[in-house]
């Protein structure tokens, strides 16, 4: 009876060991798939131990991997390790483990943060120099390789990467054991935008987007909105001066600089409202997002086109301090800082950037002997951000921009570096923002509100007739002051099957034109003109509120579904408009075309729905409807009661996407349909009493097919 209960708990005992090692050997056989264990193989049983002949397994991976790797290792002899040798390769360094008599050695290899760790068991450390190893930053990517003895009976080899870990492949050789490193492949630059109000992988945005990280930023040295063009398909410029920049995204574009522009610009959350501010330096940028096809749920009535978001980088809790100056023909000077750290550590950091250009004007003014169409200018930022608990992080921005540069110049001769005209003119150009962001976490939801102020003024000379006499000059004087206040209420970012956000928008800009002016100087008299200024004034106040909302659901793991909904409110009101003439002989000034409280209003609901397929995590399909316009306004050129409103532009946007990686995500494939008519087209057209802003019943429609 005895031996019958002592054989049932030795075949239980077995059947036990059976189950717990096994696991373990499944872990060993997938690390050395990755990298190889050339150490452990499996011998067949050949006859049942008795019950204290079994060796209790081992429960976990250090456990086993500290254990011998064959089932008769205890009978070896120890093997010396007599010497440590390093050498380089192509693509990284041996490791070579010499010992007496040239036995072989086997090694188990595991990871522990970025070491790579080699366990040799049945070996003795016998060097020369000592009872350790280490060589610290043998090569790039690798801080130190270190032999220790981990007890009597076994060693352990430690490489140690400086980002992440080593690749290793233990060999055994007529030495003794080579462990051949390399430092990992640099991988693909892991991008996260927040085009649609939250942090994702660009290639999972169902929206045709281009994103522009820091590395690139740098290497191309993007810092105005020109580069950020130059580097984004769909997207071109045109930039006669620092005052003014044409642009197109998706074939609209802001021609007609009269009425709002069609792409959003955001710079940190804040919106930036006038074609004329634009193009300033932009220095510390982390990432550019540019989003094409209408955002109008998200971003208001100047997304009908797309939207352009940058943002800068952020102050850091470790105290840096970077620069940069160059110096280059035309006596082109770009000189570059930024600092950044913690002022309360953990809690309360800062961060200061700034850049200055100069540079000579390319062309000459033959006529009055001056280079012209020169630059100088610079901006600044400063950054407080204040995070009292892991809940809240509050930041307080502010920006300057101030530039004093030529004239942009037509150029009608044969030398493209040449002019001939009276007049040199000049466009100065200068602006402030500030602004604070409150965001607060909780594990159901978040919230963020950003406040925003931004003042901007342009003045302006260029000459008009581009000839030496003195007939026809243009000046302007306007600037724009924009208050701005965003709430947002959402969900989580852990949130995955069920994402949404809802918020409300509420903008308040005042618009003044001190003159929009044509100079008529001596020589217009033979043309039939009377010398002297004929200049239009206005003050234009535009009101904007909406609020939003977007959820996005997936009914299946493969499957996401997206709506979205923007009810949007418009006012423009021209206060005041008149347009004075005032002779150069100094007699009385006249007046005409004076009108006073001139409104526009108007609403609108502007919709998006996408329906978004994912074949695997590399490869999606999209499909998306989206509605966009260009609010109603004033016209404050329009010197008839007709002209002086318009209506609103609005489109629809019909678009099929493709987004894939492939090549362990170092290659992104792209493809992008779009079908977008656009009804009632805001174009102006010169006529005798002003611009008239809208053509009834004009219709655009664009089709294109876009890869990349």
């Amino acid at each position: 009876m005895k031996q019958q209960k002592l054989s049932h708990w030795m075949w239980l005992s077995l059947t036990a060991s059976v189950f717990v090692a096994f696991p373990a050997k499944a872990d060993e056989v997938q690390q050395s798939a990755v990298q190889p264990n050339t150490s452990n193989s499996l011998s067949p049983i050949t006859k049942i131990k008795r019950l204290n002949e079994i060796t209790i397994p081992a429960t976990t991976i250090k456990q086993w991997l500290s254990q011998s790797p064959t089932p008769n290792s205890q009978s070896q002899s120890l093997i010396q390790i007599t010497a440590v040798r390093l050498n380089s390769t192509a693509d990284g360094i041996n490791v070579i483990l010499e010992t007496a008599g040239g036995k072989a050695l086997a090694g188990s290899t595991s990871t522990e943060g970025n070491s790579l760790i080699v366990n040799i068991p049945n070996a003795q450390l016998q060097l020369p120099e000592g009872k350790e190893f280490r060589q610290e930053n043998p090569i790039e990517g690798i801080a130190a390789v270190t032999v220790t003895a981990v007890d009597a009976k076994s060693v352990q080899v430690s490489v140690t990467g400086i980002d992440k870990t080593p690749v290793g492949k233990v060999v055994q050789s007529q030495q003794g054991l080579i462990l051949n490193l390399t430092t990992a492949s640099e991988p693909a630059i892991e991008l996260l935008v927040t085009a649609e109000k939250r942090p994702e992988d660009v290639q999972d945005v169902p929206i045709s987007i281009t994103a522009i990280p820091r590395e690139e930023i740098e290497d191309a040295d993007i810092t105005s909105l020109s580069d950020i063009a130059a580097n984004t398909p769909n997207f071109s410029t045109f930039t006669p001066s620092r005052n003014f920049i044409y642009y197109s995204l998706r074939g609209l574009s802001n021609y007609n600089f009269l009425s709002r522009d069609p792409v959003a610009f955001y710079v940190d959350d804040v919106p930036y409202d006038y074609t004329g501010f634009l193009d300033t330096d932009q220095p510390d940028i982390e990432r550019v997002e540019v989003l094409r096809g209408p955002q109008a749920t998200l971003y208001g009535r100047n997304a009908q086109a797309g939207a352009v978001n940058i943002i800068t980088r952020k102050p850091t809790n470790k105290f840096e301090i970077n620069g940069s100056a160059s110096y280059g023909n035309y006596n082109n000077l770009d000189l570059r800082a930024g600092m950044s750290g913690p002022l309360v550590e953990d809690k309360l950091f800062f961060r200061l950037s700034g850049k200055y250009g100069s540079r000579d004007g390319y062309l000459k003014n033959t006529f009055t002997n001056r280079d012209v169409d020169d630059q100088s200018g610079g901006t600044g930022r400063a950054q407080l951000q204040w995070t009292p608990s892991e809940d809240w992080d509050v930041s307080l921005n502010a920006s300057f921009d101030d530039y004093r540069d030529g004239a942009s110049l037509n150029l009608l001769g044969f030398d493209p570096f040449k002019v001939e005209q009276d007049v040199d003119g000049f466009n100065d150009l200068n602006s402030n923002t500030q602004s604070l962001r409150v965001a607060y976490k909780q594990p159901d939801f978040r919230l963020t509100s950003i406040t925003a102020r931004r003042f901007s003024h342009q003045k302006f000379e260029n000459e008009s007739d581009v000839t030496t006499r003195d007939i026809l000059t243009q000046y302007g004087d306007i600037d724009s002051t924009v208050f701005s206040q965003e709430i947002r209420l959402q969900s989580p970012e852990e949130a995955k099957s069920f994402q949404w956000l809802v918020g409300g928008y509420f903008e308040s800009r005042d618009f003044n034109v001190g003159a929009d002016a044509f100079k008529y100087g001596a020589d217009s008299v033979s043309l039939g003109y009377t010398p002297g200024r004929d200049q239009v004034s206005a003050e234009i106040n535009e009101t904007t509120k909406a609020v939003f909302a977007q959820a996005s659901y997936k009914p299946m793991n493969a499957l996401t579904l997206t709506a979205g909904l923007r009810y949007e409110s418009f006012n423009s009101t021209l206060d005041n408009r008149e347009r004075t003439f005032i002779p150069a002989d100094g007699s009385a000034s006249s007046r005409s075309g004076q009108f006073n409280d001139i409104e526009k209003d108007g609403d609108i609901l502007l919709p998006r729905f996408v329906v978004e397929y994912r074949f695997n995590p590399n490869i999606m399909v999209y499909g998306s409807v989206a509605r966009g316009y260009k609010p109603p306004g004033v016209n404050y050129r329009a010197d008839s009661q007709e002209l002086l409103t318009y209506e609103a532009e609005k489109s629809w946007n019909y678009e099929v996407g493709l987004k894939s990686s492939w090549l362990d995500d170092q290659l992104a494939v792209n493809l992008a349909v779009f079908h977008n008519p656009v009804n009632d087209y805001q174009v102006p057209v010169p006529n005798a009493t002003g611009f008239l802003q809208t053509l009834p019943m004009r219709k655009l429609v664009l089709q294109v097919l876009k890869w990349r």
